[in-house]
């Protein structure tokens, strides 16, 4: 008795585990696989990057802050000859953030210029990864997860106006920069 018992058990586990995994394509799968592919450039940003000491942070900023741990960027530069590949890697970024467990807080941009749209994964007020992707055909896709726990998207928002007053150390971010010239 206390065999069988034990089998079920060990059963019941192997079948959570089988039926728990996940077996899509998700942003951090693809990362990991491109980050060091030809055409593709990756930055690991921590918080402590930007400086913010001299920095007067509202309650609510100061809490958006250390919600943050850290910022995982992947670009992929576009040039006339990998027209294709292009194409290809945009639809598998576009396919893995149809999911529906990538949830959207905005959009925009154009045709001309580019477009961006904003997702999260969590709930609004207890966010788990924030990602920022955007594109545009003459320069390629850039792919921004910013990480970390119980983010909340209102507070988020009010780190922009803080990142203006930062200090941090420009030259290590020029792969990131040059993507947007």
């Amino acid at each position: 008795m206390i065999q069988s018992i034990k089998k079920s058990i060990v059963m019941l586990l192997l079948v959570t585990a089988f039926t728990s995994c996940n077996q899509g394509p998700t942003l951090q799968t693809y990362y990991v696989d491109n980050e060091l592919k030809p055409g593709f450039a990756s930055f690991d940003v921590p918080t402590s990057f930007i400086n913010v000491e001299n920095v007067d942070l509202t309650e609510e900023q100061e809490e958006a802050y250390n919600s943050v741990d850290k910022l995982n960027v992947l670009t992929f530069m576009k040039d006339d000859t990998d027209t294709e590949d292009y194409k290809l890697e945009l639809e598998k970024v576009n396919t893995i953030l149809k999911n529906p467990k990538y949830e959207e807080l905005m959009r925009g941009g154009n045709a001309v210029d580019g477009k961006f749209v904003v997702k999260f994964l969590g709930d609004i007020d207890n966010i788990d990864e924030l990602i920022i992707f955007g594109n545009a055909k003459n320069k390629g896709f850039v792919i921004a997860r910013i990480l970390g726990d119980d983010m909340n998207a209102s507070k988020l928002m009010s780190l922009s106006s803080v990142l203006e007053k930062a200090d941090f150390d420009k030259a290590k971010l020029k792969g990131l920069t040059d993507f947007f010239k």
